[in-house]
């Protein structure tokens, strides 16, 4: 099984411009990002998709590999499926996070085990929240497992609502998943998904994967327990801890 690891990157971000090109002690963002991916000995191949100059000069000079998309994508998946065109002798493709420099190899390890069975589709992954603050914040999207570890619904809010019971007592009688965004697609699922139209549930909560689960994709999932950190904003660079 041949697996490409895809990074997508812009300059561009309202938050946080010219983000990916970020100084962390002494290398870049997009380079840790980079680095850290090629440590994932299943990865066929590691490529930074960006439509930004800087972006591609940058990685090529670090000896990493780019390649230059369009700028009208919306979404990092859409950036994959252009990317994985021109490498179309994979079967599967890791959508790598741009935003976390110290991705662990083991969680995209893992992610791609989800591929060892034949039926899996879409993948991603899950990591038990621990305390009310992260069940509570709109901006840790929360994920609905059935019995066969599949997601069957993602959402800002925690779901579900526990009857009878206060807020802050919920972790006590549900075990909550929190959504880790990094993202696995069959190379033949990832040009089906992106000719979707946006969905309603994809409006309403403004999240992409939505629209998968709305048009009846499945969605593997496997749980870990390693932490991500993703930087946001030039204040989250305070969150990390220097090498």
């Amino acid at each position: 099984m041949q697996i490409l690891g895809i990074i997508p990157a812009r300059y561009d971000s309202t938050r946080f411009p010219g983000k990916p090109l970020a100084d962390i002690a002494g290398k870049s963002m997009i380079q840790r990002v980079y680095e850290q991916a090629k440590k994932c000995a299943q990865l066929s191949e590691v490529i930074v998709a960006t439509d930004d100059d800087r972006i591609f000069e940058h990685v090529l000079g670090f000896g990493g590999k780019a390649v230059m998309t369009s700028p009208s994508h919306q979404s990092g998946t859409d950036r994959c499926a252009e990317v994985a065109e021109k490498y179309s002798e994979h079967d599967v493709i890791i959508n790598i996070q741009g935003d976390e420099p110290y991705i662990d190899p083991e969680q995209i390890s893992k992610l791609i085990g989800c591929f060892n069975g034949a039926d899996t589709q879409l993948a991603t992954l899950i990591k038990k929240i621990s305390n009310e603050q992260e069940l509570h914040n709109t901006n840790s999207p929360k994920v609905i497992v059935n019995k066969n570890s599949e997601a069957i619904y993602f959402s800002r809010s925690p779901l579900p609502h526990i009857r009878g019971q206060e807020s802050q007592n919920w972790l006590q009688h549900f075990t909550y998943f929190k959504h880790i965004g990094i993202y696995g697609y069959q190379a033949d699922i990832l040009k089906q998904i992106t000719k979707l139209p946006v969905s309603p549930l994809e409006k309403a909560e403004s999240l992409e994967q939505l629209r998968w689960v709305e048009n009846g994709y499945k969605i593997k999932v496997a749980e870990t327990e390693i932490e991500t950190i993703a930087i946001d904003t030039p204040e989250d660079l305070k969150k990390l801890i220097f090498d």
